[in-house]
């Protein structure tokens, strides 16, 4: 699939989506951007079907949901075998995500999050059974995300500022 051209509108849309799309209305959205809330709408369905917007999903606390260990699991699989392990290891109870990386070693990295320490020695042993060489375990100590503002604050509909 080829991307779209986004201009100042989408991005002050994806920006304020990322922000808190549950909570942020079309009429919020098209104030700041500048057009009416009926073409922010027209504007987040061309954006979903192009597939720019693939989602809405809720950002997880997983210490608060029981599960104090949040972990990065990097693997090396042979790159021929890659897609089809993916989906296998995605299949294992306590996999987030899988993302398959195209350069490098290790190509397989699993996000994963368990209870306690037998939890995560279940999820890395199943992996394991899976023939995927496990090249290190990371423990995620806080995670911190940029949302989608184009490398820097939502696009300013006012064009007198610089």
């Amino acid at each position: 699939m080829t991307g779209i051209e986004l201009d100042e509108v989408d991005r002050t849309i994806l920006h304020a989506l990322q922000e808190d799309a549950r909570r942020t209305t079309a009429e919020e959205m098209g104030e700041e951007a500048g057009v009416s809330a009926s073409t922010v709408r027209n504007r987040i369905e061309k954006l979903e079907d192009a597939g720019v917007i693939e989602g809405y999903h809720p950002h997880i606390d997983y210490e608060s949901a029981s599960y104090q260990l949040h972990m990065f699991i990097i693997c090396r699989t042979p790159p021929d075998e890659r897609s089809e392990i993916a989906k296998e290891a995605l299949e294992i109870v306590g996999t987030v995500t899988v993302r398959e990386m195209l350069t490098g070693a290790n190509n397989l990295h699993i996000e994963a999050i368990a209870e306690d320490s037998d939890a995560v020695d279940n999820v890395t042993g199943k992996i394991s059974d899976l023939g995927i060489e496990i090249v290190s375990t990371e423990i995620v100590k806080e995670e911190h995300v940029q949302p989608f503002n184009h490398f820097g604050p939502a696009p300013s509909t006012d064009k007198d500022e610089k």
